[in-house]
């Protein structure tokens, strides 16, 4: 009897560890798509989505020294709607798509935006 329930413990967990890569590494591929950026004069203007759980697109593209607006969609649930960027000390509660975070990135570079809570991220590349 004991055997027997290690042996299910130990399959179960090579089920679950095995589900954890497959399930990782299709959501990594299906993340590196680069968002677009509507420059309407001199502002960047990003809408954000939900997919997965997490941010959508995961990787964004600005120029440096031009006024970025971030929105997030109607998608978007829970802690996702406190978007963060730690390097440039922004925080902001997004609660409808029509509230926007604006700054101007003056530092080149790629910055990782989150949640509140880190669970949902990506990236913001300067260029």
């Amino acid at each position: 009897m004991r055997n027997t329930t290690i042996g299910i413990v130990a399959i179960l967990v090579v089920v679950f560890i095995g589900g954890y890569m497959f399930l990782g590494s299709a959501k990594a591929n299906g993340n590196s798509i680069t968002g677009d950026v509507t420059n309407n004069g001199e502002v960047q203007k990003i809408v954000i989505s939900e997919k997965d759980l997490n941010y959508y697109p995961q990787i964004i593209k600005v120029k440096a020294n031009q006024q970025v607006s971030i929105s997030l969609d109607e998608k978007v649930k829970g802690c996702l709607r406190s978007f963060t960027i730690k390097e440039f000390e922004l925080v902001k509660y997004l609660k409808t798509p029509s509230d926007t975070l604006d700054f101007t990135p003056t530092q080149k570079g790629t910055f990782v935006f989150s949640c509140s809570m880190g669970m949902g991220y990506g990236k913001l590349v300067v260029e």
